[in-house]
């Protein structure tokens, strides 16, 4: 397991002390203090030149606050850099909508126990666990246009572009189209047929309802879960879910129509080579 490098920012140096006393004592999962900071702009500052995974964030600092830096961590990752996750660490629990809007892993209130410090950072090894996995996807084709390798979604009131190879599947529910990553779903207007017309190079129909990203096809199963999908208009009901197909990284089965049975075997096959 790798270890987490964390940067503590905190205005107090008690604080800071005690939080970083908290870190050394969690063993699993590994954790290493790197830096601390005790403004967010000296973070920010810090930031720039260095790298860490995980930013146990006080709120209310002199200057730049905790929600700012994190906001301004929010706008570079919606940019396509790479930025460290975020546990707040607060005496106020008044911020903590505002926290999660801005995706951090945790919000914690002082004084804070080992226990919930070391459920903070499982998550946070956890989500970087998921980073880590998608780094390792196969890169995308040089010869793609730059627009063709990017799906545009509204994430929380802003434009956010996902990079298609980050695409595990397309799901159509209702109106709406659920995108889904290694760690995250967003939900996408539109039809399903048009990503396929865009995009059908890369990723597979495998039943009416559901786009899958042929690379991550890791099994095929005959009698799968009932509950792994609805079955063709034209296919009886108690044979129409006798196929699913497993997906990389989140462990989730899809249904698979007899129709596409043929086609999920090559692409399964071509994985393999």
């Amino acid at each position: 397991m790798t270890t987490l490098r964390i940067l503590i920012v905190d205005d107090e140096p008690l604080a800071r002390l005690r939080l970083r006393s908290l870190v050394d004592a969690v063993t699993d999962p590994p954790c290493e203090v790197v830096a601390e900071a005790a403004t967010g702009s000296q973070a920010a500052a810090w930031l720039r030149d260095h790298g860490c995974d995980l930013v146990l964030l006080d709120v209310q600092m002199p200057g730049m606050d905790g929600l700012q830096l994190a906001d301004s961590l929010a706008q570079r990752a919606a940019a396509g850099h790479a930025v460290p996750m975020i546990v707040f660490v607060t005496a106020y629990a008044m911020h903590a909508l505002r926290a999660f809007e801005l995706d951090a892993i945790d919000y914690l209130t002082k004084p804070v126990r080992r226990e919930r410090l070391q459920a903070a950072l499982a998550r946070a090894s956890q989500r970087q666990a998921e980073r880590a996995a998608v780094l390792k996807q196969p890169p995308v084709d040089a010869a793609d246009t730059a627009d063709a390798d990017f799906i545009t979604i509204t994430d929380r009131g802003r434009l956010r572009r996902v990079p298609l190879r980050d695409v595990l599947y397309f799901k159509a529910e209702l109106k709406y189209v659920t995108l889904r990553t290694a760690s995250d779903s967003h939900v996408l207007d539109g039809a399903l047929s048009d990503l396929e017309q865009r995009h059908g190079d890369r990723f597979l129909r495998i039943h009416r309802n559901a786009l899958v990203a042929r690379w991550a096809v890791r099994e095929l199963e005959r009698h799968a879960p009932k509950n792994v999908g609805e079955p063709e208009r034209d296919e009886p009901a108690d044979t129409a879910d006798s196929w699913a197909v497993r997906i990389v990284h989140v462990d989730e089965w899809l249904a698979v129509s007899r129709r596409q049975v043929a086609a999920v075997r090559e692409a399964l096959a071509g994985n393999r080579g």
